[in-house]
């Protein structure tokens, strides 16, 4: 199971007049690559905020590298840094179908409790099915 890659077409209103995609919709594709993550790992987003954990980013480094354009099939591998404690970073590469580098980046969330309105640690059952998974991937290899 790979859980670190999802891809899409670039859609029409994403992009500008020359056909380049506006340098603001990345976030929402690194946002759709962690969900789609989490996801792979049997984790939603609503199921955390139901839960009352909600996952504000904290930090975002974007590097741009070409641009995608409109029509292109580009391709979103997420991959988390280390096991998360109070917050939870991930790398990202976004590439194009040449395979060429467009974006990396990088993000931090925090874990925070909405009752309380504050940080608190990653829930265990989280950190249960990221071992898990990196157990299952080493032992792919």
């Amino acid at each position: 199971m790979d859980i670190n890659k999802i891809s899409f077409r670039v859609r029409y209103g994403e992009t500008d007049q020359m056909g380049v995609v506006y340098h603001g919709n990345y976030a929402q594709y690194l946002e759709m690559g962690r969900v789609e993550w989490l996801r792979g790992l049997g984790i939603s987003y609503k199921a955390l905020e139901e839960s009352g954990i909600i996952l504000p980013v904290i930090s975002l480094s974007v590097n741009f590298k070409k641009s995608a354009l409109y029509d292109d099939l580009i391709t979103v591998v997420t991959n988390l840094k280390k096991l998360p404690g109070v917050k939870i970073e991930f790398d990202y590469m976004i590439f194009n179908e040449k395979n060429e580098l467009l974006v990396d980046a990088h993000t931090v969330l925090a874990f925070i409790d909405t009752k309380k309105n504050k940080p608190i640690r990653c829930p265990e059952d989280l950190i249960r099915k990221i071992s898990e998974y990196q157990d299952s991937v080493k032992k792919s290899i």
